[in-house]
């Protein structure tokens, strides 16, 4: 479990702290010296990493050549650089890793939510949540590469403050930017907002 204090420094802030945790736990690794690699749906046995710098020779061996994935939310590792020397240590730093990641996700949430039509119905958040995590590990949504995708929304909102005696929080997904690439299924998005029940996730 995700230290309270770390996840208030380093997440993502447009994703509630029970999102964040959801995401770590079905997604990321225990320790933000975690590296794996893939190539071909194989995985390759590398060795543990005990220090940081351990870790970034590992990540700067493979990347280029198979899926690399590092850190406490297992970033992928490559993406946006041209130059395996250009990769930063920071990438196993559990805060910048953290904020990395969980920034990363918050987007691929977003083009998820847009593929299903923004809807408000709260029954449906768990699948998008399933659906942005599977996209997370496999790097694709709907044949979108979703790492390289532009964000269709500026951020997700989170009411953090809640009402006395409310058990509920909610998510506000904005519209697609206009100039984004359209990736999802049918009829425009029309709808403002996305609101969702986060209480079927473990958020209170």
């Amino acid at each position: 479990m995700l230290d309270a204090a770390l996840i208030q420094q380093c997440a993502d802030p447009s994703l509630k702290p029970a999102i964040v945790e959801q995401f770590v736990t079905a997604a990321g690794a225990n320790g933000p010296l975690a590296v794996t690699v893939k190539s071909g749906g194989r995985l390759i046995l590398v060795p543990k990493a005990t220090t940081q710098d351990e870790a970034m020779a590992i990540v700067r061996q493979y990347v280029g050549q198979a899926v690399v994935r590092v850190g406490l939310t297992q970033f992928p590792a490559g993406v946006g650089v041209k130059d395996a020397a250009d990769l930063k240590p920071d990438l196993v730093d559990p805060c910048e890793n953290l904020r990395k990641g969980t920034a990363m996700f918050a987007k691929v949430l977003r083009i998820v939510a847009k593929w299903y039509g923004n809807p408000k119905n709260d029954d449906v958040f768990p699948q998008i949540f399933d659906d942005a995590v599977y996209a997370w590990k496999t790097g694709e949504f709907e044949g979108v590469s979703v790492f390289q995708a532009e964000d269709p929304g500026k951020s997700v909102t989170i009411d953090n403050v809640l009402p006395a005696h409310q058990d509920k929080a909610t998510v506000d997904l904005p519209p697609a930017d206009t100039d984004a690439e359209s990736i999802e299924k049918g009829e425009s998005v029309g709808s403002a907002e996305m609101r969702i029940d986060l209480s079927r996730i473990g958020g209170k």
